[in-house]
């Protein structure tokens, strides 16, 4: 299938059926680097989250201590207290689930401030380049950040520090 695709495209474009597409790159990563409010996003959200991995953190000690514990009198306790006890640690467990799942869940607390934050600025890049795309008629922009393998690109074809100006920066 991919031979005869390859074929038809080298046929199509040696009658002079195809025409000539304009390709450019982009660097996303460079490009939200250069946005001081993304910087000051990034850094509020780390700051969050070490603040909820903290608390995480003491409650998930707090947890051992309890169970620890919990296993050192386990032979002097009655069945009833046993019991008691179990029901104490296994609440305290599903409380630290439930407080994580609210933290760092898929709709959890960082997600939605990240949502807040970076979304609207990575908006604002895509529509940048979007309108690059439209006014230079280019076919197809490239991110070649987050590990995307382009094997050579050609600064000339970077269109990185044109999104940047687009922004408003630099």
């Amino acid at each position: 299938m991919k031979r005869l695709v390859f074929i038809t495209f080298v046929i199509l474009t040696s009658m002079g059926i195809a025409k000539a597409q304009k390709f450019a790159f982009i660097d996303s990563e460079y490009i939200l680097e250069n946005i001081p409010a993304f910087t000051a996003a990034q850094e509020q959200l780390d700051q969050l989250s070490s603040q909820y991995q903290k608390e995480l953190e003491s409650m998930h000690a707090e947890l051992e201590q309890m169970y620890s514990d919990y296993q050192a009198e386990s032979v002097l306790l009655s069945d009833d207290m046993k019991r008691k006890r179990e029901d104490v640690i296994i609440t305290k467990e599903k409380d630290y689930k439930q407080l994580q799942s609210k933290y760092f869940g898929p709709s959890g607390d960082l997600f939605k401030k990240r949502e807040a934050l970076v979304k609207p600025i990575q908006d604002d890049v895509f529509n940048a380049v979007q309108e690059i795309a439209n006014e230079g008629s280019y076919a197809v922009i490239l991110d070649k950040a987050n590990g995307t393998t382009l094997f050579f690109t050609n600064p000339r074809y970077d269109l990185s520090d044109q999104v940047l100006q687009k922004l408003g920066y630099k």
